[in-house]
């Protein structure tokens, strides 16, 4: 069976990734990143999802992004936006998914992984440059020159299946894999318990994706 380091924040997104890296036969080793994030809610519904969907290993890797701010979601005295704004919002995260896709390949290096997956999407998104395809595109030619073994002939794939997928595809995705997204937690502010805020950018693509795929929001709210 091939190895699999895939990217788990603990959000719907990441679970459905993991959902189908299991599908696809992989053994999965997650990832999950404490960088500074305003809580950590997301990392403990990251163990219960990777525990859930049968992981073999989940590791969580510490680092202070915050240390650079420029994010709401790094810097406490940045507000998260709670109404649609115009460009790139406040969330965005400098370079957050070069540096996660970093580690993922070089955990994936160590591990003689065949695969990294990652659950950017391009459609119902918040706009973050690094999560088009071309960025994708760009990570993939640079692990093919960055690692003894791409330069051996062993290339790492790294893999984005939900990137042209509609959140309610995803979340139909996922619910035919079995995933269980009451351990997910997606909000950029949620509280200790994993609650939802309801308001954040994140909050609202997660609920329409409900919506449009006609099933119930299974999300804990704080209201």
């Amino acid at each position: 069976m091939s190895r699999a380091v895939v990217l788990l924040s603990g959000g719907l997104d990441s679970a459905t990734t993991l959902a189908l890296a299991r599908r696809d036969g992989m053994t999965c080793h997650a990832l999950s990143l404490d960088y500074g994030q305003r809580h950590h809610a997301e990392l403990a519904a990251a163990r219960e999802v990777a525990l859930s969907l049968g992981a073999a290993e989940h590791r969580v890797m510490r680092l202070q992004m915050g240390d650079f701010a420029g994010s709401a979601l790094t810097d406490a005295s940045v507000a998260v936006p709670e109404s649609a704004g115009e460009g790139i919002p406040v969330t965005y995260v400098p370079a957050r998914n070069t540096i996660m896709l970093a580690l993922a390949l070089g955990w994936a290096e160590v591990l003689d992984a065949d695969s990294i997956y990652i659950g950017v999407n391009a459609l119902d998104y918040s706009g973050y440059p690094d999560c088009r395809p071309a960025f994708v595109e760009a990570f993939q030619h640079l692990a093919n020159l960055a690692t003894k073994r791409a330069v051996n002939g062993a290339l790492i794939e790294v893999r984005a299946p939900l990137i042209d997928l509609t959140k309610a595809q995803i979340v139909r995705l996922g619910m035919s894999l079995g995933v269980d997204y009451r351990l997910t937690v997606s909000c950029y502010q949620a509280d200790l318990d994993g609650r939802a805020c309801g308001r954040c950018d994140s909050c609202r693509l997660r609920r329409q994706g409900f919506e449009q795929a006609g099933l119930p929001d299974p999300t804990r709210y704080m209201d």
